[in-house]
């Protein structure tokens, strides 16, 4: 299967996280996914670098980009929230909103993956 695959990676820092959603509304165009879709995906991957910040001192982000779908990946984030964390609530509410956002959402070992469907891409 033919794809596009793209590797971002950032100083695990807020302040970055802005380049993480331009290079993804980016991404959400060359896919030609809807305004709003892309305004969808970038609230979700945002989401996603937030609740992996902190937890290593870079940030690797991973866009696969096929003919029917967009799967982003983020390394260090995890579905396990630690109530005492300051932030629990907040990590609690963004794994919400990505779940409702994405198509799909898998936690790996490694992070997670999260898949939107690019409607126009499949050929019936």
């Amino acid at each position: 299967m033919d794809k596009d695959f793209i590797k971002l990676t950032i100083p695990s820092k807020p302040n970055y996280v802005g380049v993480v959603r331009l290079t993804t509304s980016s991404i959400g165009n060359e896919a030609k996914l809807s305004i709003d879709d892309i305004e969808d995906i970038k609230v979700a991957i945002s989401e996603a670098c937030i609740n992996a910040m902190g937890r290593s001192e870079i940030l690797n982000i991973e866009y696969e980009l096929y003919k029917n779908k967009l799967v982003m990946f983020v390394e260090n984030v995890s579905d396990e929230i630690d109530s005492s964390q300051e932030n629990a609530k907040e990590k609690e509410l963004g794994i919400l909103i990505i779940r409702s956002l994405m198509d799909q959402v898998e936690f790996t070992s490694r992070g997670i993956k999260m898949i939107k469907k690019i409607e126009d891409g499949i050929d019936d």
